[in-house]
């Protein structure tokens, strides 16, 4: 189905810092929708709290502004009710990786068909530039003043360890294979995670466009096979690394693995979709009633 890209666009315009980087996360994940032919209607997406967690409002599809660290489990309710709607998550690296970092990690041991796009600047960028859990040592932000002294979160080797059956990463910067990779974990049936370095134009002023530039590569280019297990670890452990490694930053996607997703194995689905099954109660204003 052909649908227009300016269907997916909302009347809401984004009001990121100019220069942002969930500006082009947005662009990424509006052409994808179009190349894969996904009608808004067909389309959720759930955030949690963060600058990142406004995208739902910039999209015309279904959207849920959820709390903070809450939206990997309000996708998730979403999913199990209608598993024919294309469900997608959308946070930050505080959001994800902190206070949602529990419910990250069992969403993707379950196989979840959902994929979450977390655009990871290595800062708190709405409250104003604290450290966040990816935020490199040695990193001096509000509130630490004398550098970050704890070591960063790694995402990538984390959702391999936790089940992800599909792991990637995008750059801000190179749109063309950000949309690429959002085209491939859409696609993908599983837990799909797009980590995105989504540079912060206010408040991160090290990990800027022209570091990562400096550094970025796009692992398809090198032969890199994501069917390959060990090859995904290895990809994933350039960086963040503990021994402070930054030369090389691996974009692209990591990992695909065809595996079961929850939905496949879930017996409630053998009765059909759970929101299009009937409630099995002669008359629901009764049963409403007793709330009254």
């Amino acid at each position: 189905m052909a649908v227009e890209l300016q269907t997916y666009k909302s009347e809401t315009k984004p009001d990121w810092c100019p220069g942002c980087g969930d500006f082009a996360v947005l662009n990424a994940l509006t052409k994808a929708l179009q190349t894969l032919g996904i009608p808004p209607w067909q389309v959720l997406v759930v955030s949690g709290i963060g600058c990142s967690s406004n995208l739902p409002g910039f999209l015309s599809a279904y959207g849920f502004h959820g709390i903070h660290g809450r939206a990997v489990p309000v996708a998730t309710g979403a999913k199990l009710a209608n598993p024919e709607l294309t469900v997608i998550a959308a946070g930050g690296d505080g959001d994800g990786y902190g206070i949602g970092a529990g419910h990250f990690v069992h969403a993707m041991r379950r196989n979840l068909d959902i994929t979450y796009v977390v655009m990871n600047n290595e800062i708190y960028g709405l409250t104003t530039g604290q450290a966040s859990p990816t935020s490199e040592r040695e990193h001096r932000t509000k509130s630490t003043p004398e550098g970050v002294i704890e070591n960063p979160l790694n995402p990538l080797a984390l959702a391999l360890a936790s089940g992800a059956t599909f792991v990637a990463r995008g750059f801000s910067g190179d749109v063309k294979t950000l949309t690429d990779v959002m085209v491939r974990a859409i696609k993908h049936k599983g837990f799909s995670l797009v980590d995105v370095m989504s540079p912060c134009v206010t408040y991160n002023k090290v990990n800027t466009y022209d570091w990562f530039r400096q550094r970025v590569y796009v692992v398809d280019k090198e032969g890199h096979d994501p069917k390959d297990r060990m090859a995904a670890w290895a990809r994933a452990s350039e960086w963040p690394n503990l021994d402070m490694k930054r030369d090389r930053v691996p974009t692209g996607v990591i990992y695909e693995a065809d595996y079961p997703t929850y939905e496949d194995l879930e017996p409630a689905y053998r009765h059909g979709v759970p929101a299009k099954q009937k409630l099995g109660i002669a008359d629901p204003e009764d049963v409403l009633k007793q709330f009254f």
